[in-house]
This record gives C-alpha cells, structure tokens and sequence, in this order.
C-alpha cells in the first residue's frame, strides 16, 4: 500500500543527531588505529618512497630527454643567431668605412680637381684681363700719341703766331707809347732778344 501523498516518511531524511553519531565513530575508529595523519604513519612511508622515486625518476627523464635538449636547442640557435649576427653588422662596418675610406678620396680628389679648375679659370681670366689690358693700353698710347702730335702742330702753329702776335702788339704799343711807327726788323729784333 502506498503511503499517503501528504504523509512524510521520517526514516528516509537523517536527522541532524544521526549524522552527529556517524561523525563521532568515524572519529572514534581513527582514534583507535592511532590518529593523526595518514602520510605520517610509519605504515604507509614505503609506498610513499616508492611513488617519489617513480616520479623523480620520471621527471628526471622528461627533463634530460625532452625539455633539456629543447632548452639547450634555443639557447643554442639563439646565440648561433646572435654571433651570426654580430658578424654581419662586423661585415657591413667593415664595408661602410671602405666605403667612407672611397667618399673621401673621391672628395678629396674632386676637391683637388676643383682647385685646379679655379686657379686655371683664374690664370685664364688674369690673362684675358692682361691681354686686354695691353690691348687698351696700346689703344690709348696711340690716342696719347696723336694727341701730342696734334698739341705738338698746334703749339707750332701758335709758337709761329705768337712771334707775329707779339711783334704786332709791341708794333701797337710803341706807336701809341711814342705816337710813331716802329720798324720791322726793329720789333723782330725786339720780340727775339725777349723770347
């Protein structure tokens, strides 16, 4: 017969005093084998031994047959990377001062190249400026030259004027002094004996 749907049966739920009682005599059959913890137990300590040398063992294998060599792998393609490295950038200085050692000669040679170029453009416009001046001077040597000889004419020209200028105006001088004429060779012989 089934039990009604409003009834609850007791025996199925523990109650609180039940679950004290079996706590008590799992303590109390503890306390009886010697307490304590299990680990500690002189009992259980070769076993124990026996699982920590089994797992040594199998670290120590795991570590020196797999992880080690990785480890010892990448350390050492690490610094095979690194010295490879370090040689390239040693090869590349070596190669730039080449280079630098080339750019300054090449710059030395241009600078020697362009001293030269600008003493012979120098030298060249110092003797176009020579020839030109020779030229020039040539040019107004002769013009001095023919004005010279040109002053030279004139002054003759006038040196012979003067003497009949001055013969003229002594002749002028006397007749206004004296009121009478004076002679032709008289006045030459005046004017020479002045100049």
């Amino acid at each position: 017969m089934a039990p009604a749907p409003d009834t609850v049966l007791h025996s199925e739920v523990p109650s609180p005093l039940d679950v004290a009682d079996t706590h008590a005599s799992t303590e109390a059959s503890h306390e009886a084998e010697g307490g304590g913890l299990p680990q500690f137990e002189f009992q259980h300590w070769f076993g124990q031994i026996v699982w920590l040398i089994v797992l040594f063992v199998a670290l120590y294998l795991l570590i020196s047959r797999v992880f080690a060599p990785r480890l010892r792998g990448v350390i050492d393609q690490r610094a095979s990377t690194i010295a490879t490295a370090v040689e390239t950038a040693r090869k590349v200085q070596t190669e730039a001062a080449g280079q630098a050692e080339i750019a300054k000669a090449e710059v030395a040679e241009a600078r020697a190249t362009s001293r030269s170029m600008a003493t012979a453009a120098k030298t060249r416009v110092a003797d176009e400026a020579a020839r030109r001046g020779a030229v020039e001077e040539a040019v107004v040597n002769a013009r001095i030259a023919e004005a010279e000889t040109a002053i030279g004419k004139t002054r003759d020209a006038a040196m012979t004027n003067v003497s009949t200028i001055a013969a003229d105006t002594a002749a002028a001088i006397v007749e206004r002094l004296t009121g009478t004429k004076a002679g032709a060779a008289e006045i030459a012989a005046a004017v020479k004996g002045a100049a």
